[in-house]
């Protein structure tokens, strides 16, 4: 076996004992066992001295270790949170486990603060063996707890670890030499035995595994049935997606108690949005109880379906939804199938597989199958849920109006012939839904009565309170927009993207300093946001903090060495300082990386023009302007080469357009078309556009002048 072990932080180089050592095992807990059994060990103690901090990350700390609610509380609950699974319509995206990284690796480095002066010791071994919540989770606790408190140590016996993991240890960590395993004391075969079922099956002795396999079938099935046993005694919710399963799954009656314990976890995860541990438990259902138990395989498959769907694996997820959709005639599965594979057409497949006509022919027979239900209120609720789902692919058709009408009628039934307390939340998926579709009718108004009653009744989902923005923003409501922005950003675990909106509204809002502090929060979280590493750099340049800009240029660059936009802020960066031949090689890289790159063009045209070379600077002038036709500063400095050249009439011709165009400089352009209409005989047009010029300068003002 090939033990490797790594360690980083401020230890790394003699780490000493860790103060938390857990195994990140899937098989004991399944997704963020690692994390979940931190959690656990550190929560209470901290939920002692500072429980705003826990308070804080509750979300996080309860999606990973939900066994703590009975020590911290529920923690911030929404219309998601509370649905019972036959209302649950509402499923998270794959970035989800990212955010709750984030939030308990922010948890762990408060936590170091609040801890004795040395360093937070934390050593995860079997990460080869994690789930990859887990090693999504170690790869970000590697990357942000640089420069803090926090020692890491890694192991893994020497599988595959994901790309993002081995990338961060190679980073961020130092391999280091693999203690001699102890012995310990002879034991016999039995002995063996029991220490292998015990381990939940995660043991890599080689003793105890021969025990293992040499053993009666029968004798292996009992021990895993009583261990079983044991375990759910225990209680933990957490187990019950890890060891319950397995030794139900290696039990006397795989089948039945195996693949109910499995399809218990399945529909945890896909709750969770955990849909990596879905890839793991889905199959093993199918095998367990095979298509004779034919709900629970439709079932599964269609969870499974998801998950590859949402990981991007949609050629796969069709297959099997159309296996299980070509192997029942059960009504629920044709609805549901019938429905995720519009979705796939409309929504999930790449761009070149869409097909929004394929998706309205799907979604249409879920419709018609919804309305044949005999129980009213499933049928109802099914029918309503198939036609908000006809409701999206007919606004990717451009059908608006229609989808409008869909998402209004549907929500107006469901008041009308639903229980008022029944399905809550599908009722606010739907006012969301004709919030949005509002929105993108141009009624903005109306759109922000819907976001509004959505937020009364499902106040704490962040989601909501970043549409509302976009809407008060429209409604130009700056102040209520960032408001929405701050709201959302405490509701729950970190989200860039809020973040990068609200910057954006700073920078609008000349709120310079903290557009720039969002940005940074964004490159944190999340490096590879290359737009928001662009415009933060821009934001440092034009507040002359060059010094500042540089490391995150160069981090850029170490992500994509290819991208356009950097290598032009980094020949930019070389110009200001005096280095031409450098900017130089700089734009022209960016422009071999993007030919229509139109910062790098203009640059280049300028140090064309300054190094005498008036018609390269003009071609490159004239590229740009055709990939920004409507920039009134690119028709100016085109102007200005004409006008250099001799070129009178191409000058004010570019001029006369830039006039045309917001945010020009209408004084500057006026006075130079004068020239130009001065040059080529014209006084009377050169007089009229200096008498303009004055009069859009505003009134002067005498030298002296109090």
């Amino acid at each position: 076996m090939n033990t490797r072990l790594w360690h980083s932080g401020p230890e790394a180089s003699a780490p000493e004992p860790a103060d938390v050592s857990v195994s990140c095992h899937r098989r004991l807990r399944g997704p963020y066992t690692g994390a979940g059994t931190l959690m656990r060990a550190l929560v209470p103690s901290v939920y002692d001295r500072r429980p705003d901090l826990v308070d804080r990350h509750a979300i996080e700390i309860l999606s990973v270790a939900p066994e703590l609610q009975d020590r911290i509380g529920a923690g911030p609950q929404t219309l998601t949170s509370v649905a019972t699974p036959e209302e649950q319509t509402r499923v998270y995206a794959a970035v989800r486990t990212r955010r709750l990284a984030h939030g308990l690796v922010e948890l762990l480095v408060a936590y170091a603060q609040l801890s004795t002066p040395g360093a937070l010791r934390l050593a995860f071994a079997d990460a080869d063996e994690a789930d990859h919540t887990d090693q999504e989770f170690l790869a970000i606790l590697l990357r942000r707890t640089q420069g803090t408190r926090v020692a890491v140590s890694v192991s893994s016996r020497g599988g595959n670890l994901t790309d993002e993991l081995a990338a961060a240890l190679d980073r961020y960590a130092r391999p280091a030499d693999v203690p001699a395993p102890d012995p310990g004391p002879a034991r016999d075969q039995d002995r063996l035995l029991h220490a292998y079922v015990d381990s939940d099956g995660t043991s890599d002795d080689p003793d105890e595994l021969a025990a293992y396999r040499a053993a009666d079938p029968d004798t292996r099935a009992r021990l895993h049935d009583e261990r079983a046993e044991r375990l759910r005694r225990d209680g933990d919710l957490s187990l019950r997606l890890g060891a319950i399963p397995y030794h139900l799954e290696h039990g006397g009656d795989p089948a039945a108690a195996g693949g109910d314990a499995l399809y218990e976890a399945v529909y945890h995860c896909a709750g969770m949005g955990f849909w990596h541990a879905i890839l793991d438990y889905a199959p093993r259902v199918r095998a367990l109880v095979g298509p004779g138990r034919a709900e629970v395989y439709a079932q599964v498959t269609g969870k499974m379906s998801s998950a590859l769907a949402f990981l991007g694996r949609t050629a796969e997820a069709e297959r099997f939804y159309l296996e299980v959709r070509g192997r029942y005639a059960l009504p629920l599965t044709q609805i549901f199938t019938g429905y995720a594979l519009s979705m796939l057409y409309t929504r999930l497949h790449p761009p070149e597989r869409r097909d929004h006509v394929v998706a309205k022919a799907y979604v249409n027979s879920s419709v018609t199958v919804a309305t044949l239900l005999p129980d009213p209120e499933l049928r109802t609720f099914h029918t309503v849920f198939q036609l908000n789902g006809l409701a999206l692919v007919e606004m990717h058709l451009g059908n608006l109006a229609e989808s409008f009408r869909l998402v209004d009628e549907g929500l107006d039934r469901m008041e009308r012939e639903l229980p008022v307390d029944r399905h809550r939340l599908h009722r606010s998926a739907l006012l969301h839904n004709r919030a949005r579709v509002h929105a993108a009718l141009g009624r903005p108004a109306e759109a922000l009565a819907d976001f509004t009653a959505v937020i009364a009744l499902d106040p704490n989902y962040p989601d909501y309170y970043f549409d509302r923005a976009d809407v008060l923003q429209k409604l130009g409501d700056d102040a209520a927009a960032l408001a929405d922005y701050d709201t959302a950003i405490t509701l729950g675990p970190p989200f860039w993207e809020l973040h990068y909106n609200r910057a954006d509204l700073r920078a609008r809002s000349d709120d310079t300093e903290g557009a720039i502090a969002d940005l940074e929060r964004v490159v944190e979280l999340e490096p590879d946001q290359l737009d928001a590493r662009v415009n933060l750099i821009g934001l440092l340049l034009e507040t002359d903090a060059a010094k500042a800009a540089l490391p995150v240029l160069e981090e850029g660059l170490r992500l994509d060495p290819d991208d356009a936009r950097l290598l032009q802020l980094r020949g930019q960066l070389a110009w200001e300082s005096g280095q031409r031949a450098a900017a130089r090689r700089d734009f022209d890289l960016a422009l071999d990386a993007d030919p229509g790159c139109v910062p790098a063009l203009a640059s280049r045209a300028t140090l064309l023009f300054e190094d005498g070379e008036p018609a390269a600077a003009l071609r490159d002038l004239s590229r740009a302007i055709e990939s920004r036709p409507d920039d009134p500063d690119l028709r100016h400095n085109r102007g200005h080469v004409h006008q250099q050249t001799g070129d009178w009439r191409s000058a004010a011709e570019d001029y006369t357009h830039a006039l045309t165009l917001p945010d020009a400089d209408v004084p500057e352009l006026l006075r130079q078309r004068a020239r130009c209409h001065e040059h080529l005989g014209d006084t009377t047009a050169a007089e009229s556009d200096l008498e303009r010029a004055r009069a859009a300068s505003g009134p002067a003002v005498a030298v002296g002048a109090a």
